[in-house]
């Protein structure tokens, strides 16, 4: 029986190990200092994301109902994207990078909703929010944020 365990447990920690990748291949930064650096230089707005990668479902369904479709990926040519994730298996980020994470959950997440994305300017002015996420693949008011703060 607890081989038969295991054996259902291999895809799950596959797929958990496939999700925090994504984020290395993707024009996602996790520096606040570059996303706003790279902001001014550009001229653009940040879109900041906050994420429990590894415990918060909504999170993981966004990531695949609106951050892999063709629409988001055009809209983000847009925002410097910045990517802020809090996990509770501390083995996923370093710890300077969890400290960096949680200081900004602390500035720009005050009530620690997951998911959140938030529009800042390029001086780190908030400019818009949209929090939660239903799961039921209907990303209108996700879409809209995005085409109202480019």
């Amino acid at each position: 029986m607890k081989y038969f365990v295991f054996f259902l447990m291999i895809p799950l920690l596959a797929s958990a190990q496939a999700d925090s990748n994504t984020v290395d291949d993707s024009k996602w930064l996790t520096n606040y200092d570059t996303a706003i650096s790279k902001a001014k230089k550009q001229h653009k707005n940040v879109l900041v994301y906050f994420t429990g990668s590894d415990w918060c479902p909504p999170c993981k369904m966004l990531k695949t109902d609106l951050f892999d479709t063709s629409e988001f990926q055009e809209l983000s040519s847009n925002y410097i994207l910045l990517y802020i994730d809090v996990p509770r298996n501390r083995d996923l980020l370093t710890e300077k990078q969890m400290t960096h994470n949680k200081e900004l959950l602390n500035k720009l997440n005050k009530k620690k909703v997951f998911p959140l994305l938030k529009v800042i300017d390029d001086k780190g002015k908030e400019l818009d929010q949209l929090s939660g996420y239903s799961m039921n693949g209907v990303i209108d008011s996700h879409i809209k944020l995005l085409e109202k703060n480019k």
